[in-house]
């Protein structure tokens, strides 16, 4: 039965012509593998009837050399194959999640799950189907040799076919669902344990650690039963495929006994049967890629799940002077919000808590979708965060994240956002790395802003982005964004009333609303104005 992933796993086969090369080579290996069990049947008879003829030996000797290269060669070009279908995979999920754009449509653990765990299984898709193919074509090519030997050996074997059939057909239907269920809840798993661990200092001065605890492995029974469902269904597999090899061996055994008898088979034909049964019960053998082809078609649906998606429209961005918003809408959070912010302002958001601060912010700068309304802005924007991820391998890398901003330009966005002075104190200046500079709050938001500073952008917007820096910093930070970054538009998300006042338009916001915009002081008159600041007091 097709599964969605299915053709994605197809398009990560034709992708690249080296499963063409480790086809090849699979065949002229597979080919030395069926001829080796008559080779040696020739070897045997010449041992026995006392001779010695060098062509049969030297025979023997190329088929098992061929073999041995022929598995080396495999070895190689199947992890080559495997590494670059899997990073093509990780490759073209990552744009599209970042397409799928804020807030994110899949949970930041199971988006990771799926990156790691189900494209590294999706990307051994060619080496599954390939073992599978070979474990096929060698069954077939040794009912054939069975039938070149002796018809009647051929006969025998040919009844245990349907078994075998009915085996890999039952254990991939049992197999399926519980390999999807097994992935879809390491998914879910990877998602809380990822949450908690973000909040791990809030959830221990809460004092719920054994809650949360429970919270994150509440999916184990479902993975459990998931994970003993395969193995229940692959034991089964093995017990009854262990007795259908000795069984048809036997079989085979008996009928060339019998051969022998009459004259029609010699020792070393019997031998070649034996081996020839071997390798035609193959594809019984093959539980663990049968398996494993299983959980490969459920990683592909999981990805195609996300690549399927389809991602809403972004906001409609036209030319404009300054910043200007028509009608904006965001479900839940902001109801056709009007706003005009001239060119070269410096704006403030004000607002309380839960009044959608942090998402005009988002939406003026480009970071998230909107579900109705037009955006008119004129220039690139540069944001800063509450708390900045701090990208890079080392502190200036991490200023100049994503441009070619040289030394410079960075130590000046640095000195801009008054944080050169903590970083040239660090053991190895602006080359320390990233993972060895220990940062306060207000150090982190300082770096982040640099970063934006570097970009030199036309609006710069920043979402609390000096929330932990105390009011002389802040107001230092602010006079130096205004020499660095002279005539541009500044939208700065804030709880305090000093920046406010600074500013030259306030945006009031009320329940995702515009209440109100105008200077501090005009709205100061205002007692629920006053209360964003004073806490209601």
């Amino acid at each position: 039965m097709a599964k969605p992933g299915d053709a994605l796993l197809f398009s990560t086969v034709r992708r690249d012509f080296r499963p063409w090369l480790l086809l090849l080579n699979a065949a002229v290996a597979t080919t030395g593998g069926l001829l080796l069990p008559a080779a040696l049947a020739n070897a045997v008879d010449m041992a026995l009837s006392g001779t010695f003829v060098l062509v049969t030996v030297l025979w023997l000797l190329l088929l098992a050399a061929t073999e041995i290269i022929g598995d080396a060669i495999g070895i190689v070009l199947a992890a080559s194959i495997t590494a670059r279908a899997t990073a093509w995979l990780r490759e073209r999920l990552s744009r599209r999640l970042l397409a799928l754009g804020h807030p994110p449509r899949f949970a930041a653990g199971d988006a990771v799950s799926r990156l790691t765990g189900d494209c590294g299984n999706a990307g051994g898709v060619v080496v599954t189907l390939m073992s599978l193919i070979i474990a096929v074509v060698s069954s077939v090519g040794s009912v054939v040799a069975l039938a070149l030997l002796d018809w009647r050996l051929a006969a025998v074997f040919a009844v245990s076919v349907p078994l075998a059939m009915l085996l890999v057909r039952s254990h991939m239907q049992l197999t399926a669902d519980d390999v999807l269920a097994y992935q879809e809840v390491s998914g879910e798993i990877s998602a809380r344990l990822l949450d908690a661990v973000a909040g791990r200092h809030t959830i221990v001065a809460a004092g719920i650690a054994d809650r949360e605890s429970g919270r994150v492995l509440q999916p184990l029974p479902r993975l459990a039963s998931a994970g003993g469902g395969m193995w229940r269904t692959q034991a089964k597999m093995m017990w009854r495929a262990g007795l259908l090899l000795p069984a048809v061996e036997l079989a085979v055994l008996v009928a060339a006994g019998f051969g022998i008898l009459e004259g029609r088979l010699t020792p070393g034909d019997v031998l070649a049967a034996l081996g020839y049964t071997a390798l035609g019960m193959g594809i019984v053998g093959q539980i663990p890629q049968l398996t494993a082809l299983e959980r490969t078609r459920a990683s592909a649906t999981r990805i195609a799940e996300v690549l399927d998606t389809t991602a809403p429209a972004r906001p409609k961005v036209v030319r404009g002077s300054g910043i200007e918003l028509r009608h904006v809408s965001v479900e839940g959070a902001l109801h056709d919000v009007s706003l005009t912010i001239p060119e070269g302002a410096f704006a403030a958001v004000v607002g309380s808590s839960g009044a959608g601060k942090s998402t005009l912010a988002a939406v003026l700068g480009g970071l998230s979708l909107v579900d109705a309304g037009e955006i008119a802005r004129d220039g690139h924007v540069g944001y800063a965060f509450e708390r900045p991820a701090l990208l890079g391998t080392t502190i200036g890398r991490s200023i100049g994240y994503g441009t070619d901003a040289d030394e410079i330009q960075v130590r000046d966005a640095a000195v801009a956002a008054q944080v050169h002075d903590v970083l040239i104190r660090l053991p190895q200046g602006y080359e320390t790395p990233v993972a060895d500079v220990p940062l306060s709050g207000g150090e982190a938001q300082r770096i982040g802003l640099a970063r934006a500073i570097v970009r030199d952008p036309g609006i710069l917007v920043l979402d609390d982005a000096t929330a932990s820096l105390d009011t002389v910093t802040e107001a230092k930070v602010d006079k130096a964004l205004t020499t660095a970054l002279p005539g541009r538009t500044r939208v700065v998300v804030t709880h305090r009333a000093a920046t406010a006042a600074r500013a030259d338009l306030v945006v009031w916001l009320e329940n995702g609303r515009v209440r109100g915009t105008g200077t501090h002081q005009e709205l100061w008159d205002d007692e629920d104005y006053r209360a964003v600041f004073t806490g209601g007091e």
